[in-house]
């Protein structure tokens, strides 16, 4: 399927209002959430009954829960209308969706954390730009300027610091890809689903990424989000594979692997002057120093303090990095300038230095030396973009070296 000249959905009824003829399913993944079920639909059911112009089907999708979770879905389906109950045998947040939508015949497509974090005014304008064709996908943003959320300085942290990963080691330009709050249109989301391979929490954030990278639209909306206190995500080891999903899309990428048509507004789009040059030899070179920093960190961490073990080791792999970055990727020989070009990428070091450290000090004192090393494999993917940024456009500049 061509997922870039999908028609938009049929227009209105005759009479010009909404009416009931578009359908909109609502996928809520649950596991062990005996809790919160029945509370959780019970209120977004009397919302979409109440206030959701549009047709909807609510979707419990169950990944082999061990509780009473799956008893308590089909008592809800049977009770209430418009209610169905999906069991899996799998555990994954990405295996249940892919279920679901998958089976789905609305015309959009949805899911919504069983907490109800997310205030439910938001969903209206998160499906109505889908249902009019507008945009292809569409994802409530926590942060945004105008978006209300009420949760801790950890998790804070920890959101903007992946979601800056993805700006700036992935390219991309959406803002939350963890908020549990989106959708797509059936269509479009029917297309990706073949070429998305996480079936657990990197599921959506790779949709997306793909999504973007074939010039589909992703349509933003800010939220009021409140954070459930009892949240049971494992932090250190989402992230983990967070990087790996991220990994596995890049080389995805580059290697041709995925044969989505590409919009002729992508196509003729072009990167700035030297960097498809710049960009492979920078990121050989990030890849290495990156291993070799976080080996240094192992390895000193045994001796000293994390805080120092990190500022060591980022400072040794900071000065080969940017000798190499100036010899191979900027193409900077000779003697001439070479500890100037050390002394300001300093700049870079103080940046990476800033942000690992932060991360050490929100972790709590009795975190495991595994737990310190993602995060700071997480700060210093988010610093990686600074550096390249100052490299290129201040330290090897080729305005300055020509003057």
């Amino acid at each position: 399927m061509s997922i870039a000249t999908v028609p938009p959905p049929p227009a209105s009824s005759p009479n010009g209002a909404p009416g009931r003829t578009r359908l909109v399913e609502v996928v809520v993944p649950v596991y062990n959430e005996q809790r919160v079920l029945a509370e959780s639909i019970r209120r977004l059911h009397g919302y979409l009954t109440r206030d959701f112009p549009y047709g909807f089907r609510i979707t419990i999708a169950d990944n082999a829960s061990t509780d009473d979770t799956w008893a308590i879905a089909g008592e809800l389906a049977r009770e209430l209308p418009n209610v169905h109950a999906l069991h899996l045998d799998e555990k994954g947040r990405g295996r249940a969706l892919r279920r679901a939508w998958g089976e789905s015949e609305a015309d959009v497509v949805s899911y919504m954390d069983v907490d109800l974090s997310t205030d439910l005014d938001a969903f209206l304008p998160l499906v109505a730009p889908l249902l009019t064709g507008h945009s292809d996908l569409a994802i409530g943003t926590r942060l945004a300027t105008t978006s209300n959320v009420v949760r801790g300085p950890k998790r804070e942290f920890i959101s903007r610091a992946y979601n800056l990963l993805l700006r700036s080691l992935m390219g991309a330009r959406f803002s939350d890809a963890q908020c549990g709050f989106k959708a797509g249109r059936t269509e479009i989301v029917r297309a990706l689903l073949p070429i998305v391979e996480d079936q657990e929490w990197f599921f959506d954030t790779e949709l997306l990424l793909l999504a973007e990278r074939h010039g589909l639209r992703i349509h933003e909306v800010p939220v009021d989000w409140v954070d459930d206190p009892d949240s049971r995500v494992d932090i250190v080891r989402t992230a983990t594979d967070d990087l790996r999903g991220m990994w596995r899309v890049t080389r995805k990428t580059l290697s041709g692997a995925v044969r989505l048509p590409v919009p002729a507004r992508v196509q003729q789009a072009r990167l700035p002057a030297g960097m498809a040059r710049q960009l492979p030899s920078f990121a050989v070179i990030g890849a290495i120093s990156t291993v070799a920093y976080l080996a240094l960190f192992w390895l000193l961490r045994a001796a000293m303090p994390a805080v120092a073990a990190n500022a060591v080791a980022l400072l040794v792999t900071a000065i080969a990095n940017t000798a190499a970055n100036r010899r191979f990727t900027f193409g900077v020989t000779g003697a001439s300038g070479a500890l100037r070009h050390q002394i300001e990428g300093l700049a870079a070091f103080l940046i990476g230095l800033a942000l690992t450290t932060g991360i050490l000090a929100l972790l709590p004192a009795t975190a495991s030396r595994g737990a310190e090393l993602v995060g700071v494999i997480v700060a210093n993917g988010a610093a990686t973009l600074a550096r390249f940024l100052l490299l290129r456009v201040w330290v090897f500049n080729p305005r300055r070296e020509a003057r």
